[in-house]
Order: C-alpha cells, then structure tokens, then sequence
C-alpha cells in the first residue's frame, strides 16, 4: 500500500506551470487527427454538409442508387486553420438505403468500423511499434442523417443507430430541415427522441463534467437531434456572402440560428467538442472492442480463482493451453492414423483373400477344363487308332481277295490246253 502522498509548499518558482503550454506546442507542430462517418441514404444532403461543416469544397461525385450493397469509400485532407493543422478523414456510405432488402445495410458499417479498430489494436500489439506516425482512422464522429418525413424513424435508422451505439460517437441529425415547417420540426425532434429512448439506444451525450462548457452542452443536449440545412451556394446578405438555399418563396441562411441548427452542430461537434468525442473513441469504444478482442485471444486480467494475473502469466497460461491442445491433436492424429492403417490392412486383406479365391476358382475352372480336354483327346486317340485298325483289316482283306481272284484265272487257263 502506498503511503499517504504529502502536500508541499515550494519556495520559489520552478517552472512547471508551464506544461500545458509545452503540452499545446507539441499539439500544436503534431497536428490533429479527426474522422467523420456520415450515414444517410443517397441524395440526403451528407456531401454538401461535409463542404458547410468546414467551410470548403471536397471531392465528391454523385451515386447512383442502383448499387446492390452498401460500400463505403473515405477521403482525406489536410486542413490548416492558423497555425493549426488538421488531418480530416470523411467516410461516405454510398449506397445506404437504396436495396429492396434493407436487413443487411448497417452491416458493411458494422465491419468498417471494426476493421478500424482491428488495425489500430495490430499496430498496437506489434513489438516494434510506430503510434506516434500511424494515421489513425478509428471514427471519432458518426453524423446519422435522419430524412425530414415528420412522421419518426424508419426502423433501418433505429436498427444501425442500435448495432453503432457502443462502437461510435453518434450525433442525429435532421437533414434537409427546412423542407418541414417549424412546429412540425419540433414535434418531429420530441418523435425521434422519445424512439430513441424507447429501443434503447445511446446516442452521443455532449459532456457536462467540465465547468467552462457545462452551461452551453446542457442547452445543446436538450436541441438534438440538430436540424440542419447545409448548401454550397452563396448569397449576398448586407453586405457579406453566405451560404443560403433560395426558393421562390425566400432564402434559407445556413448560418442564421433562427433558420436552422447548422450553428449549434458546427459549434458542438468542431469548436467545443471535437477533442471530447476522440478521447471518448479511445477509452470507451476502442477500449470495449480491445477488451473484447483479447478475451477471445484468450487472454485475461484474473485466472480461474478471480486472481490477478500478469501479462506474462497469462501469455504462459496460453502457451501451456496451446501446447497441451497440440500434444492433444497429435495424440488423436496418431490414434486416427493408426485406425486407419488397421482399416486399410483390413481392406488389403479381404482383397487378398478375395484375390486367393478368385485363384482358387480360376485354377479349379482351369483343371476341369484340362481333364476335359485330355479326355477328349484321349476319346480322338482311341477313335484314331480304331480307325487305323480298321483301314489296315480293310486294306489286308483287299489284299487277299485279289491274291485269290487271280490264282482262278491262272488254273482255267490250263485246263484248255
């Protein structure tokens, strides 16, 4: 246990008031990193915001709305303001919304998400590390474009708001809000919270833990969801162009509070916020998937008995697992390799004795055969020497008729004389 640490009065100046001021230099020559995620069907608005929000044109072209699966594409800048560099990353959902079958559009979401998170825990896991330069492209902002129906939110808008709300930072926001009339705005804005609230999703809560902003992020708590409108035309007002929309029946200022909440948004997510919802992405959704991906590694703060256990232990207790799970795997292989050697030697055997029979058979065909053949060979002989018999006693008895036939003609012959 550590001893009680001590208050002491220093005799004279030191120095080290002087770290925040260190702390904001370095800031100040590293430069920032901020990454926007805007989800919104095709057309909703999310391009021409993105140009509102920081002032400029980015790159973008229209999508058409005959993609099959949602697909998201991002785009980064560097941005300077002052002395003041920013690397701003804007990912798009293209696509979003536009199938037949709307069941699976939050999930190319779902993994763009986790594929960011993925990269910064490998790069983090790695021994040879290299943070201070990896571009970090975890989502700081999820900007969820609501359309300006007035009649609540579809459920493809609670059921991604709902598989999100524990991965990102997510700000509602009614796109297109001056298409809706004022009175209809606000019963739309109480709508979309109280469903919110009834499904249970967690949306992005503007802190109220530091005194300096406390007073305004409880008054911009109460406004959201935003209802915004966003252009890239600009208007003479006075004596100052501002982006405005004009319509046939007035124009429509984006920075005019009264017109719009575009302000309250740019105020909340860029100019009081903005470094809030990046620590919130690094201690509380990265480090819910971080948590999550190394228990599923196996890896784990206390053992079996809820004991703390050290980095190294667990590493061990793994190793140990891992081997044990190999000797295991070898042990079965064997026991499979050896059954099935018994059963091929079984095989080869019944063939075997398969094969002996069939010789056996072949062999005994082979000898009835032969008797056969000998037999009739033996019938062919006999009847060849029958024959022979026969023709030698039909050849002496030629012999003798003729020896007989002529002894008479000689006797006639000489009884005449």
């Amino acid at each position: 246990m550590l001893d009680k640490v001590r208050n002491l009065q220093l005799g004279g100046h030191v120095g080290f008031d002087s770290l925040p001021d260190q702390l904001v230099n370095k800031a100040v020559q590293k430069g920032f990193v901020f990454n926007i995620l805007c989800i919104g069907e095709t057309g909703i608005g999310k391009s021409t915001l993105m140009d509102s929000l920081f002032n400029t044109n980015f790159d973008s072209s229209p999508s058409p709305h005959t993609l099959s699966s949602v697909k998201l594409k991002s785009h980064t800048y560097e941005l300077q303001e002052s002395n003041v560099q920013m690397k701003l990353t804007i990912v798009d959902t293209v696509g979003y919304g536009d199938q037949v079958n709307k069941e699976d559009s939050f999930k190319s979401v779902v993994d763009y998400i986790d594929q960011q998170f993925e990269a910064y825990l490998q790069e983090e896991l790695k021994i040879k590390r290299c943070l201070p330069l990896y571009h970090d492209s975890r989502i700081h902002a999820c900007l969820y474009f609501i359309c300006p129906t007035g009649h609540g939110l579809k459920s493809i808008d609670l059921v991604c708001m709902k598989k999100l709300d524990s991965k990102i930072n997510i700000i509602p926001i009614i796109a297109k809000a001056d298409t809706v009339s004022k009175s209809e705005l606000q019963k739309f804005k109480e709508k979309i919270m109280a469903e919110l609230t009834a499904n249970g999703v967690k949306i992005y809560q503007f802190p109220t833990d530091d005194e300096s902003v406390v007073e305004v992020n409880t008054s911009m708590n109460a406004h959201i969801p935003f209802a915004v409108v966003g252009s890239s035309e600009f208007v003479r007002v006075g004596n100052k162009m501002m982006r405005a929309r004009q319509y046939p029946w007035g124009t429509v200022q984006v920075e005019n509070e009264t017109h719009c909440d575009f302000v309250k948004l740019r105020e909340m997510l860029i100019r009081t916020n903005m470094e809030d919802m990046r620590e919130q992405t690094h201690m509380r959704h990265y480090e819910l998937y971080r948590k999550t991906r190394l228990e599923q590694m196996g890896f784990s703060d206390v053992d079996s008995d809820n004991k703390p256990m050290s980095f190294q232990q667990t590493c061990e207790k793994k190793m140990l697992l891992h081997q044990q799970e190999l000797a295991q795997k070898e042990e079965d292989m064997k026991q499979q390799f050896i059954l099935r050697v018994k059963e091929k030697e079984a095989e080869l055997k019944e063939a075997e004795r398969e094969l002996h029979a069939k010789f056996d058979h072949i062999k005994e065909e082979n000898g009835k055969e032969k008797k056969k053949l000998e037999d009739y060979q033996k019938q062919l002989e006999d009847e060849i020497a029958e024959f022979q018999r026969l023709r030698i006693q039909f050849q002496t008895q030629q012999l003798s008729g003729s020896h007989h036939t002529l002894s008479l003609g000689t006797l006639g012959k000489g009884k005449k004389k």
